[in-house]
């Protein structure tokens, strides 16, 4: 899985691959939460706030996923959600 992740999306599965790793996959009761290096990016249905996503990928194109939204991804799909019972809105406000 790994292997096809890398070939497909190149140095951002090679990033979601080591987040899902470092346990950087916050699920909330209000959204799920990928810990980057410098924030915390909200991913919410198929999206995300980075400014990769914003900027450079096309969200029309199923295979242009930034990072933060592959980790997402492959931690659901490989049961390594790190799950908080708590709003992450609150949460925020102490960050």
């Amino acid at each position: 899985m790994v292997d096809s992740l890398v070939d497909l999306h190149g140095s951002r599965g090679v990033r979601a691959v080591e987040a899902v790793s470092e346990g950087r996959v916050k699920r909330y009761r209000d959204f799920t939460v990928v810990v980057g290096y410098a924030e915390e990016y909200v991913v919410e249905d198929g999206g995300c706030t980075c400014k990769d996503s914003s900027y450079n990928l096309d969200p029309a194109e199923a295979d242009q996923r930034c990072w933060h939204v592959l980790a997402a991804a492959v931690a659901e799909r490989i049961g390594e959600v790190d799950h908080h019972d708590m709003w992450y809105s609150d949460v925020r406000e102490f960050i």
